[in-house]
Formats: structure tokens, sequence, C-alpha cells
């Protein structure tokens, strides 16, 4: 078997696996909050994680706060600075038009709940931002706006965007500045201080921690508003018993990332010798982003008017899992937004594969899956001319 989805999630790391079976087997267990000898040695360990994770994306401790991931994050950050009472003259959003629906359904959110101005910025081509329309915009109306959100890397494309140039623009203009690191944090080398970036997010089950947990970074800690109250745990950001097994694992996962940072390296060089190969054999393939910086293990890749489905039905009868676009839309065969907002049209863009490798995949997963995917497209090319 030969698992090729991980934009969508990883699988557990060995790491955080062992750190498990060891952590369930001895304990301890307790309410972290509480004041006995055993809350006290659960709250170490959110603190231990909460420094390791601080040191591993470049930030304080002060500046990271743990929740459930990354939709939770971006929900916090819309709601802290986008709540009604804090809305005075500043009244518009701008998001770019590839970002991920919890960033995008959101800001529709806000839209129509507050009156909130939803200002969509375009791409290129290439999947890149129009830097230079979002600096007039800063230019003309920067007073006015109470958010920027752009991502550093699409889930789909795995498309970077020039985050540290756009935090300059914004930081020049005094916008707050989201940024969607979800893709980003685990794969690329991220210092949150050096970024620039006023808030970051990340959900634990990308890097190979336990689903459900994350965590938010914020530049500025008193500029966040609980979306839940509570008891007032994580210095009153974000109220609920704290998830402390999860929080463990995601500073393992991260922990142990950042010191296999380097092998993305050997990821990079297979993948793209594997998209030479394959448009070398099928001269019409098109890859998504190909002349642009992308994740390293992220290949977005279309045989047009062959449907991607048909692809990923045929990779998987050989156990080969790749996804058709986001796991969030992989039942939806039409051309996906972010497709679209870089004029893709719908020949390539229904026939897009995800194929997303690890870190630690093994670089020989490129060969079988060059070999597979070949056998399809020849095979879905006949039926195609049969059936066109």
């Amino acid at each position: 078997m030969i698992y090729a989805d991980y934009n969508a999630s990883s699988v557990l790391s060995d790491e955080v696996r062992q750190y498990l079976k060891e952590r369930l087997e001895n304990g301890p267990f307790a309410n972290p909050n509480a004041i006995h000898y055993l809350g006290k040695k659960v709250m170490e360990g959110i603190t231990n994680s909460r420094q390791i994770c601080a040191k591993n994306v470049g930030a304080d401790p002060d500046q990271l706060f743990f929740n459930s991931g990354s939709t939770e994050g971006i929900a916090t950050v819309f709601y802290s600075l986008l709540t009604p009472q804090k809305r005075n003259t500043k009244h518009i959003v701008i998001i770019s038009s590839i970002e991920h629906p919890a960033v995008l359904n959101t800001a529709i959110h806000y839209q129509k709940e507050f009156g909130f101005e939803l200002k969509i910025l375009p791409v290129d081509n290439n999947g890149i931002v129009d830097t230079a329309t979002l600096e007039k915009w800063l230019q003309d109306f920067g007073e006015k706006t109470a958010l920027l959100s752009i991502m550093a890397a699409n889930n789909e494309t795995g498309i970077i965007q020039p985050i540290e140039d756009i935090s300059k623009m914004a930081n020049k203009y005094h916008v707050p500045m989201l940024c969607d690191t979800t893709q980003y944090i685990g794969k690329v080398p991220f210092d949150f201080e050096k970024s620039g970036i006023d808030y970051a997010v990340l959900s634990g089950h990308k890097i190979g921690a336990l689903t459900g947990i994350g965590f938010i970074l914020a530049k500025d800690p008193t500029t966040m508003s609980p979306l839940f109250t509570g008891g007032g745990q994580e210095k009153g950001h974000r109220g609920g018993t704290q998830n402390y097994i999860g929080i463990e694992s995601i500073a393992v996962a991260l922990n142990k990332n950042s010191e296999k940072i380097v092998n993305w390296n050997k990821i990079l060089d297979k993948k793209l010798d594997f998209e030479t190969q394959i448009k070398k054999e099928f001269p019409k393939i098109v890859i998504i982003g190909e002349t642009v910086s992308r994740l390293p293990g992220t290949t977005y890749i279309s045989y047009p008017k062959l449907h991607g489905q048909a692809i990923q039905i045929e990779l998987e009868s050989h156990e080969i899992f790749v996804s058709t676009s986001a796991a969030c839309s992989d039942n939806d065969i039409a051309t996906s937004p972010a497709l679209k907002a870089m004029n893709i049209n719908d020949d390539v863009g229904r026939g897009v594969i995800r194929i997303s490798l690890n870190h630690d995949s093994p670089v020989k997963n490129y060969d079988t899956i060059f070999e597979t995917l070949k056998a399809a497209y020849r095979k879905l090319e006949k039926l195609n001319k049969i059936c066109p």
C-alpha cells in the first residue's frame, strides 16, 4: 500500500505512536487545572509541550495557544477582529481567491451577518497572489481594512505564496494579517517572528499528531477574544479542559518534523524526476504550478479530458491512495474554486489528482506511482477514444 494523501491528513508518526503507547500505559491522567499532584504533573506536560512547539516555530510560548485545529484558530482570529463592537470604521476584509473554505466561508459569514465588505484578491495563472493589486488596495483603503488573510501554501496545488513580502505590506499599512500555515509548517522552515505575520494556525493531524488538536500563534495575544470562555483555560484565550494527550502528541510530532525537515530535499528531487518522466510519456499532461515554488511532496497533475475520479479509482485498485482535490471536496467532480481562480479550464480541472507524500515516505514510492499512473492513463486514453 502507498498512502499519497498527506495533504489531507498525515498518518501518526512513528515517534507519536511510540510515545502514546508509553503515555497511555503509564499516565498520569488528571484534570490539568486541578491543584493536586497529578493535575500539576499533567499541566507540566502542557507547559513543556507549549515550549517545544513555540521553539520549533520561532515563537514565544506566550504567543501560542492550543485548540482543536486550524478551523478553530481561523474562526478565533475572525471573531477577535471582526466582532461588531470592534468594527468601528474598519469594515473591509481581504482574502485571496484560493483560500481554504475555513477562511472563505468564515469571511462570507461576517459579510452576510455583520455587513463587512469582502474583497477577493486575484491570483495569476500560476496561482500566486497579485501583490501589486494588494499593495494598491492597502494604499487606497488600508485604514478601513480589519483583516487580511493569505494562506502560506495551498492545500490543493501546494503552491507557496510570498508571505514575508505580503506581511511587510500589511505591516506598512497597519493591517492585521492572518496566515493559514496548515500545509506549510512542518514541510518548509518557518519562523513566526521573522515572518512578520500577526496570526498563524496549525492542525496536528497534518504533521503526524492526533486529530482534533492544533494551535494558534498570535503576535499580540491581547488582541485575541475567546470563542469559548469556559473556565478560562489557556490564559483565558480558550476555555475548556485541555486535550493534554493531543497537546503532547503535537509537541512530539512537531519536534521530530523539525529534525527531519532536511529529508524533504530527497522527496523534492524525486518528485521533480517523477514529473519529468510522466510529462515525457504524456506530453498533454498539465502539472499545476509547475514553474513556481511548491510544497516539496505535492504534485497536482491532470490529463485533460480524463476524469480525475476515474484515475483515482484505478490507482486505488492497486492500493495507491491519492485525492482528486481537497479532501473536503473529493466527491465534487466540478473544477475546484482554486483552479478556477487560476483560469484552469474544466478539461484540465476535472482531470486533476493530487499526489502528496511525506518527508519520511520512501522515495521509491514515486517509481511505483509512475508505473501505475502510466498504466491508468493508457487504459483511460483507450476508453476515452471509444466513448469520447
